[in-house]
């Protein structure tokens, strides 16, 4: 970005420097996959990358049926929505308390139809990790394309395309600790899309547009150090998670856990609702502490309406309303822990006093 960059599809010297940049990211989140780097097609963000996985396939293939789950990510229940505009039909699997999916009930909602099971490899909102390796197994034993969406587990705990019989996943560089502005879909050779974008032909033909290089060496850079660091954090994070929640759920009267225990968990996660509580009012004395958490997706705070995936696993409006999130990172200390387990008791103390009664 200080130096500037060639266009990676130019054939001049600076150009053929940027195309090597680009290669070479490819191949770092490739491995991060342990994928072929040539499967590796980057975008500007995971929901193109999902729109592209969920429309391009759907439009290439025979059949005219979709499954997915009631608690996907946005971007995926909206393609799927698109679709269902467009003649497809779309099976909605739900799920149970903690937010699991049963494997059984993706093998029993496949058709001869079926084109394509899309379940995305952890929940970003209760921090549930779904059995991939499960459903891949049935998907693949009855030809089915699988396509993860694995924004809310990579570098958190480890995805290998084959061993869970993936033929499509999509990255965010932003959730690896990389710069906003670029995304990634990997795609099995034998898996064929109908591009999205169309102009220039770059990216294999399927996502025209000169490549964010910038975004997306810094993606490579960052799917590098998450693929080292990954067992490790993991370890120290959900030692600070367990700590954070058991916590929480001691000293907040009537505070439940929203999401999956233990291993069954994102190792960075932490969420919780608080009934007699608005989440607004909780994260906004937070935040004035120097604390930042959320209530709900961040990707739909605007739309104001309760989580689809808060409803899905049985919440009611006023429990929804009391949901907060917490996510730890590279830079989570013990110390900060700490912090929270004594500011967020107290400010949902004094906010439950203030309610009408």
């Amino acid at each position: 970005m200080e130096g500037g960059v060639g266009n990676p599809n130019a054939q001049h010297s600076l150009g053929l420097e940027a195309r090597a940049s680009l290669d070479g990211a490819r191949a770092k989140v490739a491995r991060l996959l342990a994928a072929t780097p040539s499967g590796v097609i980057f975008t500007g963000s995971a929901t193109e990358a999902n729109n592209l996985a969920i429309k391009g396939l759907a439009q290439r293939a025979a059949g005219r049926h979709v499954v997915t789950s009631a608690i996907e990510h946005i971007s995926v229940i909206d393609s799927c929505r698109d679709l269902e505009k467009r003649g497809w039909t779309v099976t909605y699997l739900g799920v149970d308390a903690d937010g699991r999916i049963d494997p059984e009930a993706v093998a029993r909602a496949i058709r001869a139809e079926t084109v394509l099971v899309s379940i995305m490899a952890a929940n970003g909102e209760i921090g549930t990790i779904q059995p991939v390796q499960g459903i891949g197994q049935i998907t693949h034993a009855r030809g089915v394309p699988f396509h993860v969406d694995a924004v809310g587990a990579a570098g958190r705990v480890p995805i290998h395309v084959d061993a869970c019989h993936i033929d499509l996943l999509t990255l965010s560089s932003n959730d690896l600790y990389g710069p906003p502005g670029a995304g990634a879909l990997w795609v099995r050779p034998t898996v064929k899309l109908a591009p999205q974008i169309l102009g220039g032909g770059q990216e294999q033909g399927y996502r025209a547009g000169t490549e964010n290089l910038p975004a997306i060496a810094g993606m490579g850079v960052a799917a590098d150090l998450v693929r080292i660091e990954v067992a490790g954090e993991a370890a120290r994070l959900g030692g600070l998670r367990d700590r954070l929640l058991s916590g929480l759920l001691e000293q907040i009267p009537e505070a439940r856990l929203t999401g999956a225990r233990g291993a069954a968990r994102l190792p960075h996660h932490a969420s919780i609702v608080v009934p007699g509580v608005k989440a607004e009012g909780v994260l906004l004395e937070l935040d004035l502490r120097g604390i930042a958490a959320s209530s709900g997706a961040t990707c739909t705070a605007m739309t104001g309406e309760p989580s689809h995936v808060l409803r899905a696993i049985g919440c009611d409006r006023a429990a929804a309303e009391g949901s907060l999130c917490f996510t730890l990172g590279r830079w989570t200390t013990a110390g900060e822990i700490d912090t929270v387990l004594e500011v967020v008791p107290a400010v949902v103390a004094r906010l439950r006093r203030l309610a009408p009664q």
